[in-house]
């Protein structure tokens, strides 16, 4: 019969957030599976337990994983444990975790202390639906992944290390000013702070604490989706996608396309025929000033062609305006693809 493959939370810190579960399991398994041996030995010689430990770790997790599942399959109990929190949650254990599954291997998860939960929990936040990035790739890309992030859910959450926590908050405050935030940092441990507001107010709150670059950050977002100009009688998104699946015989997909490239824009329309117009005057001023052989009336049609020449490209420039900022965004419709797909998922 074979073993087990145990998924052992351990605090983030303070070391009283173990479970007596937890302190069972790894008394009792027969070997344990840790992120970084020499930071797990001290945890576990604070409880006094003593079992054989193994690194288990990103960069030899393939290999030593036949090791484990060989282990299990002979009948060996292990313990996963990470640095700290629940393993696999932005630390390595998913790969021995699928080998595992993958070879009928029984896996119990013991539950206990997350980052991810702890920031939620204390953040005020409906955290009935939200998106867990990690840790937000490096420079100008944080401010996309958050954006994409934001079109499936209101509240975002992701890691965030000391020393670039200031600038991925200044890429806040520049592309989601009206975004709340709730930043916990050193979460039970020595430092441990939240600061709370728009991304200014942190901001402003972290420059003055000194030991701001002293432990990591949780970071809980709520940037809503900024509402289109869509008269409040108008069809809903979800609805004029299904219209055009009906119409189209398309996949939703498809629909979401045709829906983003055939977007009307009377506005813009108006103002391109107006710049066509404008133009068209400063072209007639122009000639005629040509052939005006008094001075002062060829002076006057240069000064009517400039005019002309101003209002169009102000026309012009209004029609590229409308057409950004008229149409329904992306993240909008890929929003209501979303919400159409879990309500197709659940019909009957």
């Amino acid at each position: 019969m074979s073993g087990t493959l145990f998924i052992v939370a351990t605090p983030i810190g303070n070391l009283e957030d173990i479970s007596a579960r937890a302190l069972r399991v790894l008394g009792e398994v027969d070997l344990i599976a840790a992120e970084d041996t020499r930071h797990s030995r001290t945890l576990l010689a604070h409880f006094s337990i003593k079992k054989p430990v193994f690194s288990c770790h990103k960069f030899n997790e393939g290999k030593r994983g036949d090791f484990f599942v060989s282990e299990m399959l002979a009948g060996k109990n292990i313990a996963l444990i990470s640095d700290a929190g629940t393993p696999c949650i932005s630390d390595p254990g998913s790969r021995l975790v699928k080998a595992a599954a993958d070879a009928s291997v029984t896996i119990v998860p013991i539950c206990g202390a997350s980052a991810v939960t702890s920031a939620l929990s204390v953040s005020g936040f409906d955290a009935s639906r939200f998106i867990f990035l990690g840790f937000l790739p490096r420079g100008k890309a944080a401010a996309t992944a958050i954006f994409d992030a934001s079109a499936a859910s209101d509240v975002i959450i992701f890691y965030e290390s000391p020393k670039r926590i200031m600038r991925v908050l200044e890429l806040i405050e520049k592309n989601f000013p009206t975004a709340q935030i709730c930043l916990c940092n050193d979460i039970s441990k020595k430092f441990e702070k939240i600061y709370r507001g728009a991304a200014a107010d942190v901001l402003e709150e972290l420059r003055q604490n000194p030991a701001a670059e002293k432990g990591e950050y949780t970071c809980v977002l709520r940037a809503p989706s900024p509402q289109s100009p869509i008269a409040q009688d108008a069809p809903s998104l979800e609805s004029r996608l299904v219209e055009i699946m009906a119409k189209k015989s398309c996949t939703l997909k498809e629909a979401s396309t045709i829906l983003f490239d055939t977007q009307s824009n009377e506005k813009a329309r108006t103002a391109r025929i107006e710049h066509r117009g404008h133009m068209s005057k400063a072209t007639h001023s122009l000639e005629a000033g040509s052939n005006f052989l008094d001075h002062e009336k060829a002076r006057q049609a240069r000064i009517e062609h400039r005019g002309h020449v101003s209002e169009s490209a102000h026309s012009l420039e209004a029609g590229r305006s409308f057409l950004d900022h008229e149409k329904i965004p992306k993240k909008e419709i890929y929003a209501a693809m979303l919400r159409l797909k879990e309500m197709f998922s659940h019909a009957p």
